[in-house]
């Protein structure tokens, strides 16, 4: 990291963000810290590498809800292709199993986005030391959640329910008859402890089962 000039080390930071009243403030919040420096900002997923290649921050704050790619995906790829840049992910709902699947790919920091900026500055600086920052809600919010009771079969098959594919058109896309489909859906109602179908759709995205990541 480079020195301040009155000898401190700046922390660099890329920050992903696709809202821009939400990256300016957070972009004015942190550059008012005397020892960080938003070196980059993007608002789109695909663009984190790239630009992290470029700027070569040392903290890459993003948003887990982006377009292009999520947040999630880009900061598994940051580790990868930058491995000298930590991740701190800011979500605005804190899904349970979104929490999941962040801790799973070893990010360095989860939090809240409405967080007060001294934590999230407070968060900057321990990440780019080495730590692990995890907002206490969501992890009390991980901890507390089930595991998806559904196999990758029926999870599969709930997510193109989701999507507006009846019986029919989910056994097209799986190679399985339309009667094996219905049998799926009834059990995956029973193991919810749905009511119908739409009643199963409506638990699994509440808890996050039916992401694109799983």
């Amino acid at each position: 990291m480079p020195e301040h000039p009155r000898g401190a080390l700046v922390i660099r930071v890329l920050l992903a963000e696709d809202m821009h009243l939400v990256r300016g403030a957070l972009v004015a919040l942190l550059n008012l810290e005397p020892d960080i420096e938003v070196v980059a900002e993007v608002a789109e997923g695909d663009k984190i590498v790239p630009a992290a290649r470029a700027a070569n921050p040392d903290v890459a704050i993003i948003d887990i809800d982006l377009p292009g790619k999520d947040g999630l995906t880009a900061a598994t790829e940051l580790q990868v292709e930058v491995p000298t840049c930590r991740t701190l992910m800011l979500t605005s709902l804190g899904r349970p199993a979104t929490v999941r699947r962040a801790l799973a790919a070893k990010v360095n920091g989860f939090m809240l986005k409405d967080a007060p900026a001294d934590k999230l500055a407070n968060a900057v600086r321990q990440i780019a030391a080495g730590e692990r920052v995890v907002d206490s809600q969501l992890a009390l919010a991980a901890w507390d959640m089930p595991d998806c009771p559904l196999t990758d079969r029926e999870t599969e098959i709930l997510r193109l329910a989701a999507d507006g594919h009846d019986a029919g058109q989910i056994a097209g896309k799986l190679f399985l008859s339309p009667g094996t489909v219905r049998n799926y859906l009834a059990s995956i109602v029973t193991k919810l402890g749905a009511r119908n179908r739409v009643d199963a759709i409506r638990i699994a995205r509440e808890a996050g089962w039916l992401s694109p990541s799983g």
